[in-house]
């Protein structure tokens, strides 16, 4: 089923990376287009999204001349292609073997410096990124139905158990035998706190905070955390808090006070390589600025990759502390948010009315 609030924000974005995912039809004038098309944008109410041309024929709609989603063009070629490639990494992987650019290239026509660069331009990563995240996406399935860890290790296809403990923190964000158990061994503590944008948990292992959410109840909040980590020992904080946690903690509240514009508190989280970039740089956003997703994509050296950037950003589980709030459409317009846009909208008028403030006081 297609994500109906996704596929609008693609057409009023115009984001070319969504063309040929699906087509939208205009029931007012009789037209389905490209998420691209450069068109005036249509009311909402007389749009309806399809995925494929067929099925907008079928719905009594004609092709628009603007764009001609009936006509294949050059980029259209390039995504199937790169498509191909994907799903082809994605079958090695499912049985073990890894896959050589010259390998790839040849499975599409391409020659090695074209399928890097064309791969990467679309999807955001280089094809030895994605089989590595593909692999890791291997072992976690493996992981939670195999036997054993070194059978999963091996059965997923990396060469040695080592590897695979030496890049558990980034890839899964414990080590291999205590994601198969959904997190046995690992112990996260929790507390929530009342904050001017309402109930706020947070959760936090030896190494750094892992969960940080909005939510309208204490259980409500806990349930999002036990289905992170459905077999962690999770416990419940009690005063005093280690000094730490309690670090954390008196830097959110007094950045939610306008008193702080920096927050530097440890981490403990697990993301792709995109998730990891895209993350990194949301960090970078000055306090009181805001950027758009396809300014973000074009500062990752990916212009076309403003939906990868969207996604990257809501699977954020850290709210505030990685300020994915900062982020808007190109239309200005605030986008999405995960815990409401209410709060994203607060979010944004604390950290300039704060910037004002700060200028006023010099």
């Amino acid at each position: 089923m297609l994500d109906e609030k996704v596929c609008w924000e693609a057409v009023i974005s115009k984001d070319a990376g969504s063309d040929g995912r699906f087509y939208y039809g205009v029931q007012s004038t009789g037209i389905y287009c490209r998420p691209s098309c450069p068109s005036r944008r249509p009311l909402r109410r007389n749009v309806r999204f399809y995925k494929s041309r067929s099925e907008a024929e079928q719905d009594g709609l004609r092709p628009c001349m603007r764009c001609r989603p009936d006509a294949i063009t050059l980029a259209d070629s390039n995504k199937l292609r790169v498509r191909r490639v994907s799903e082809y990494i994605r079958e090695n992987c499912e049985n073990g073997r890894s896959s050589s650019l010259c390998e790839l290239g040849r499975e599409v026509g391409w020659s090695v410096f074209h399928l890097q660069r064309t791969f990467k331009r679309l999807t955001g990563t280089t094809p030895k990124e994605f089989e590595k995240n593909c692999r890791t996406e291997v072992l976690k399935s493996r992981l939670r139905r195999g036997p054993s860890v070194t059978d999963a290790i091996y059965d997923a296809g990396f060469g040695s158990s080592s590897r695979v403990y030496e890049q558990a923190d980034a890839s899964l964000g414990m080590t291999p035998a205590q994601y198969r158990s959904g997190g046995h061994g690992v112990t996260i503590s929790h507390v929530s706190v009342i904050t001017p944008l309402g109930l706020m948990t947070l959760g936090a292992t030896d190494r750094g905070l892992c969960f940080v959410q909005f939510g309208e109840s204490e259980q409500a909040l806990s349930d999002k955390l036990h289905a992170e980590y459905p077999n962690a020992s999770l416990e419940k904080m009690k005063e005093p808090y280690p000094p730490i946690f309690q670090n954390s903690i008196q830097s959110l509240l007094r950045y939610l006070r306008k008193e702080q514009i920096r927050l530097d508190v440890p981490l403990d989280i697990n993301a792709t390589a995109f998730q990891l970039k895209v993350w990194k740089y949301l960090q970078s956003i000055p306090y009181g600025e805001v950027q758009s997703y396809g300014e973000i994509a074009a500062a990752l050296g990916n212009p076309k990759a403003t939906r990868a950037v969207a996604r990257a950003c809501a699977a954020n589980k850290v709210a505030i502390v990685i300020p994915c709030h900062r982020v808007i459409r190109g239309t200005g317009e605030l986008g999405g948010y995960k815990w409401g846009l209410d709060r994203k909208r607060v979010l944004l008028d604390t950290e300039r009315s704060g910037m004002a403030a700060r200028s006023a006081s010099r």
